[in-house]
C-alpha cells in the first residue's frame, strides 16, 4: 500500500500516523487492548476511510471515523478468537490464549464501546447509523457462520451472503464514513465488493497457507467446521470430498491438499479477482483522477496480498 501513501501525499500519511497515535492512546488503559492494537495489521479499513474522503476539508472527523472503524475490526478479531478458541492471531498468542475467555471477551467489549465513543465526537447521526448497521451485520454474519458449522449443504449464495455480513459490511461502512466526512461520491458498492473478495481470498489462504504467512495453522476453518468457498467447490469436483463427514476430519493438511488438487482454490481465487475487477470498473464517474487511482490501488492490493 506504499504507492497509495505516495499518491495521497503527506496529508494522507499524517492522517494514518494520527490513527496509530489515537489507537494507542485509547488502548493504553488496558494491557490486552494495547497488545491487540500493537499487533498491527494492514489498517486497510482506515485507509479506505481516508481515500473515500481524500479531498475532504477536515482532518479530525476523518481520523475519528478511521479510528472507530479499526477499533470495531480489532474488537471482532478478539471476539472471534474467543469463539474459535484460537491460539494464534497474526503469529502471536491471542488474548484468549494468554488471558482466558473472560478477559478476552471484556477486551473486545472495551474496544467495541470505545469505537462508538470516538465516532460520537463527530456529532453525525448518519455516521453513527452507518457504523451501527455494520456492527449489526458483523454480529449477524457470525451467527450465520455458527448456524452453518459442519453443514455440507451450505450453498455458494449463502456463503457469499455471510461474507458480505461478516467482512464486507465494515469495508462498506469505511467507504460510507469517509465519503460522509469528506463530502465525496458514494463508494459503498466498491467497499462491499472488495470486502467480499478479501474474505474469499482469506478463505483460500486458510487452505493454501503457510502458517508463516497467515499467522494460524493451515486448515483452521476445516477443523472448526467453517464451510468456505474452496470447500464448497471442491466437494462438487472431488467425490471423496463430497462424501466427507466434516466432523470426522483429523488431518486438515491432507484435506487441504485434496481441495487444492481439485482446482477449487484457483476457482475461488478467480471469483474474488472478478469482484475486484468489477469494483474498479464501476467506480463513480465523478471521482477525481487521484482518488480513482488510489481506490484502484487498494483494490489491486487486496488481490495481490493473496497472490
Amino acid at each position: 500500500m506504499a504507492a497509495i501513501g505516495e499518491l495521497g501525499g503527506e496529508r494522507l500519511r499524517e492522517r494514518m500516523r494520527a490513527v496509530e497515535t489515537r489507537l494507542l492512546e485509547i488502548s493504553a488503559c488496558h494491557g490486552d487492548a494495547r497488545r491487540t492494537i500493537e499487533a498491527g495489521g494492514k489498517r486497510l479499513r482506515p485507509l479506505l476511510v481516508f481515500v473515500a474522503g481524500l479531498d475532504g476539508p477536515a482532518d479530525a472527523p476523518l481520523v475519528r471515523a478511521a479510528v472507530a472503524v479499526e477499533l470495531i475490526h480489532s474488537a471482532t478479531l478478539v471476539h472471534d478468537d474467543v469463539l474459535d478458541a484460537a491460539p494464534l492471531r497474526r503469529g502471536r498468542p491471542t488474548v484468549y490464549a494468554r488471558a482466558g475467555r473472560v478477559a478476552a471477551t471484556a477486551t473486545g467489549d472495551l474496544l467495541f464501546s470505545r469505537a462508538f465513543a470516538e465516532l460520537a465526537a463527530n456529532g453525525s447521526v448518519e455516521q453513527l447509523r452507518a457504523l451501527s448497521a455494520a456492527s449489526t451485520a458483523l454480529s449477524e454474519g457470525e451467527l450465520v457462520q455458527r448456524a452453518d458449522a459442519w453443514n455440507p449443504g451450505v450453498t455458494i449464495e449463502r456463503y457469499l451472503r455471510r461474507c458480505e455480513l461478516k467482512t464486507a459490511s465494515l469495508f462498506e461502512a469505511a467507504c460510507k464514513l469517509g465519503a460522509a466526512a469528506g463530502e465525496s461520491a458514494d463508494l459503498r458498492g466498491f467497499g462491499l465488493a472488495i470486502g467480499t473478495a478479501f474474505q474469499i481470498l482469506d478463505d483460500v489462504l486458510d487452505v493454501t497457507g503457510p502458517v508463516e504467512r497467515t499467522g494460524k495453522a493451515r486448515g483452521t476453518d476445516l477443523l472448526d467446521g467453517t464451510v468456505t468457498l474452496p470447500l464448497i467447490l471442491a466437494r462438487e469436483r472431488d467425490p471423496r470430498l463430497g462424501r466427507l463427514d466434516l466432523r470426522a476430519i483429523d488431518d486438515a493438511g491432507e484435506v487441504c491438499d485434496r481441495i487444492v488438487a481439485s482446482g477449487a482454490t484457483e476457482a475461488a481465487r478467480e471469483r474474488a479477482l472478478g469482484l475486484v475487477a468489477g469494483a474498479k470498473a464501476k467506480l463513480p464517474d465523478e471521482l477525481g483522477p487521484g482518488q480513482r487511482r488510489a481506490l484502484e490501488l487498494i483494490a489491486d492490493g487486496v488481490a495481490l496480498r493473496f497472490a
